[in-house]
């Protein structure tokens, strides 16, 4: 029988798998808006720039969709370490958002929460 802890890391895990498929989709059909609230506030979709932020979102979406698949058919400790290995992407996002210029807010609230998160969850539900 899973514990609190368990089931509160997978709940987190399926949001985390949700909200990163979401973010993807923003940036695909709004992608000034989702720079700016990314962190990356001085982000112009140009006709050049625009396709580098379709791949952020097809790699959010994708990102998501695998999330889902293992959630899906694996095991709590596959579960984990999945979400470890998705907490460097966050932790990836942080410091690019930094180097970029953008908020603190930004790369310390949004992106370095959530590798925090994650790397919580993903240990909660390694060690179950």
């Amino acid at each position: 029988m899973p514990t609190a802890a368990t089931t509160t890391a997978t709940v987190i895990a399926w949001a985390t798998a949700a909200g990163i498929i979401l973010i993807g989709t923003r940036f695909l059909w709004t992608p000034q808006r989702a720079a700016t609230d990314f962190g990356l506030p001085h982000t112009r979709p140009t006709p050049h720039l625009r396709p580098w932020l379709s791949v952020k979102g097809v790699r959010d979406i994708c990102s998501g969709l695998f999330l889902l698949i293992v959630l899906l058919g694996g095991d709590t400790h596959l579960h984990g370490w999945i979400m470890l290995a998705g907490a460097l992407t966050a932790l990836g996002d942080a410091l690019i958002t930094k180097l970029g210029g953008g908020p603190a807010t930004a790369y310390y609230g949004i992106h370095g929460a959530t590798a925090a998160v994650m790397t919580a969850a993903g240990t909660v539900l390694l060690l179950s």
